[in-house]
């Protein structure tokens, strides 16, 4: 079931994509998937297997890209950059490997999740392992505040995981607490993989904050799209099964929606289901009719186009430039998703 919009509301995202980004990026991300992979081998056979199984499973890599982009407006002309993204894209890979042993997740971007092929144990082990050679690279760049944003945000993430299992089945969980888990669990590398570009370009604290701003508001509305997608949206959008999020038992935007403005008989479907976890056939489907009902998707991704919109603002002082309007464009990527 997919989300019903206005005509002319879906005119104003037709044809977003990520191309101009990808274009002026191509030629680092020719450098830092290179040195992914070089990083990933180990003696240990089990290590580059797991994290060649992921790194290679068709993700768009937005994170290093975002890097890249950023430290180029910024006027940035060496090799760190390169480092940095590979750094983001090790910690984003890390934290997927994590996330799918905690969420008991079968499928990753279409593909069986490496938990599936190899076990949890091994999963946890090879995210560490990442982890490990992310912040080996930061080291090797150099850069004592670039090193502090990104560490810092490993922490934040590592909270935001924790957040989130103190939300799991939690029909209580408010919006605010939701919004607390996302803003460390995903915004925060999205911020972290921006900021870290003025900072090697050697720009003063209000264009850092300017672009750290800017990640952290399309981390928020990248999430919340993905929130809309998973009773809206179709596997191939989001790289897993459609409703995985539901069976899962996981408290999102269009759930915490729901349930506030439910009637008391909506509402003990919404504890039966995530609390208890007593899922019959059928149910994901009134669950989709609940979010329509009461216009919980719709509402998810209208706050996400709020988010998306001061992503924009916090860029909007900054100098005009290809590579500007290349970071305009995700924004309008990100949400486009969703229709």
């Amino acid at each position: 079931m997919g989300v019903v919009i206005p005509l002319e509301e879906s005119k104003k995202v037709s044809g977003a994509s990520i191309d101009l980004l990808m274009q002026l990026t191509r030629e680092d991300m020719d450098g830092v998937n290179k040195l992914i992979l070089s990083r990933a081998g180990s003696d240990v056979t089990m290590i580059p297997e797991v994290a060649h199984h992921l790194i290679e499973s068709g993700g768009k890599r937005l994170r290093p890209m975002l890097t890249l982009a950023a430290a180029r407006m910024c006027g940035y002309r060496g090799d760190s950059h390169i480092m940095l993204a590979a750094s983001v894209e090790f910690m984003h890979t890390a934290t997927l490997l994590h996330d799918d042993v905690v969420d008991e997740s079968e499928l990753r971007r279409g593909k069986a999740a490496a938990r599936m092929l190899w076990g949890n144990q091994a999963s946890v082990l090879v995210g560490d392992f990442l982890l490990g050679q992310a912040f080996r690279m930061m080291v090797e760049v150099g850069s004592i505040e670039a090193l502090d944003i990104l560490s810092a945000a490993a922490a934040i993430i590592a909270e935001g995981e924790v957040m989130q299992l103190g939300a799991a089945k939690n029909t209580a969980t408010t919006e605010d607490e939701y919004m607390a888990v996302i803003n460390s669990k995903t915004a925060a590398l999205f911020s972290a993989a921006a900021e870290v570009g003025p900072v090697i370009g050697g720009r003063d604290r209000a264009e850092r904050a300017a672009f750290r701003s800017y990640g952290t508001n399309l981390g928020l509305a990248f999430q919340l799209i993905d929130d809309a997608l998973d009773y809206g949206g179709s596997s191939e959008e989001l790289g897993k099964r459609t409703g995985d999020d539901f069976r899962e038992g996981k408290i999102t935007l269009p759930v915490v929606l729901s349930y506030r403005r439910g009637t008391d008989k909506d509402r003990a479907f919404w504890r039966r289901v995530l609390e208890t976890g007593e899922i019959q056939e059928g149910d994901l489907g009134r669950a989709i009719e609940l979010m329509l009902s009461h216009q919980a998707i719709d509402d998810t991704i209208e706050r996400a186009r709020h988010y998306g919109a001061v992503a924009r603002d916090a860029l909007a002082p900054l100098p005009e430039s290809t590579h500007k309007t290349a970071l305009l464009e995700a924004v309008d990527f990100c949400i486009a998703r969703a229709y």
